[in-house]
Formats: structure tokens, C-alpha cells, sequence
């Protein structure tokens, strides 16, 4: 009878492991990243703020971007890491610019002709996740890009890597920390 009590604690066990082992990566269970494997990582909205950006596509028109990292990416930002650390992952929100009437109408009085915009709808999320030996042959990094939470094709994710080229000199990571 003992016998039989040790193997279902010995079980039970490695069974929460494995499930912790699985969700130890910090990424969700939903859909991967083509070439790299990389998912939309659980609670990533809740990551701090690494910096803010608004670039004008002539295509696209005017995007908000917001770059968030986790715990480990915000220390190498912080204490400028180069090379950014295993496991630091970087997450770039995308929206849409759009006018604010609402904010227009209260800054007309204090502030006349100020405009004021904000975040539309979500573009799309990218991510970058540090694995130097997993991503090797992509300067240790790999990439995704989900519109909602489906991952970009292939010819999308072929174009990651090559897009990073010029920031080699700061680890592929075009972001610098807002202080």
C-alpha cells in the first residue's frame, strides 16, 4: 500500500513539473511564430514600459507604438546589458493614430490649437525573445508578429532578422529605454 501512495505522489509530481515546465517559458499556449516557434507571451500587457514611438508610413499613415519589456529585459535596459541577456523578452504594441475631438475640445481653451491623438485599433504585436543558442543564427534573437492572436506567414517572419541588421551594434534592438 505504501508502495502505491509513493507512486501517485511520485506522479502526481512530475506532472506538475512538466505542466510548470510548459508554461515556465512564460508563453501561452496559442498560436507560434513561423521559423522561430515564438508565442504571444502570457501577461505581457502587464510588462513595464520600455518606450514610446509614432512613425509615419506612407502606405500605412501614422502608427502609436509602445515597446514593453519583461523583468529581465528592463534590467539590461536599466543597467544597459549588451548583450541583452537569455530570457529577456521585448513586446512592440501597434495602433493606429487617430484625432482626439474629445481632448481637442478640453486643451481648445488653455492650449488653442493644440491637437491632440491616440491609440486606435491594434495593428498588430511583435516580439522578440533572447534564446543566444535556440536563435543562433538570428544574433540570439527570435521573432514574431500576430495580428490578434494569429501569427504573420512565413515570407513575414523571413523579413525580422534582416529588418534588425542595422542595430547590430546594440544587439538588433532598435529601442533604447526611455528615462
Amino acid at each position: 500500500m505504501k508502495r502505491i501512495g509513493f507512486l501517485l505522489v511520485a506522479v502526481v509530481t512530475v506532472a506538475g513539473i512538466v505542466a510548470h515546465m510548459a508554461h515556465g517559458s512564460g508563453q501561452s499556449d496559442g498560436d507560434s511564430s513561423p521559423i522561430y516557434g515564438v508565442k504571444i507571451p502570457a501577461g505581457y500587457r502587464d510588462w513595464e514600459l520600455i518606450a514610446v514611438k509614432q512613425l509615419h508610413f506612407a502606405a500605412m499613415g501614422e502608427q502609436l507604438r509602445a515597446q514593453l519589456g519583461n523583468d529581465i529585459a528592463i534590467k539590461a535596459f536599466k543597467e544597459g546589458t549588451l548583450p541583452f541577456p537569455d530570457g529577456a523578452i521585448i513586446a512592440a504594441i501597434h495602433w493606429t493614430r487617430v484625432p482626439s475631438e474629445d481632448n481637442n475640445k478640453v486643451l481648445d481653451g488653455p492650449f488653442p490649437g493644440t491637437e491632440s491623438f491616440v491609440s486606435g485599433r491594434r495593428v498588430n504585436v511583435q516580439f522578440m525573445v533572447k534564446d543566444s543558442k535556440k536563435y543562433a543564427a538570428t544574433g540570439g534573437w527570435g521573432f514574431a508578429d500576430f495580428t490578434g492572436t494569429k501569427a504573420g506567414d512565413k515570407a513575414l517572419h523571413e523579413t525580422c532578422f534582416p529588418c534588425h541588421g542595422p542595430a547590430k551594434d546594440h544587439d538588433y534592438v532598435f529601442t533604447r529605454y526611455a528615462r
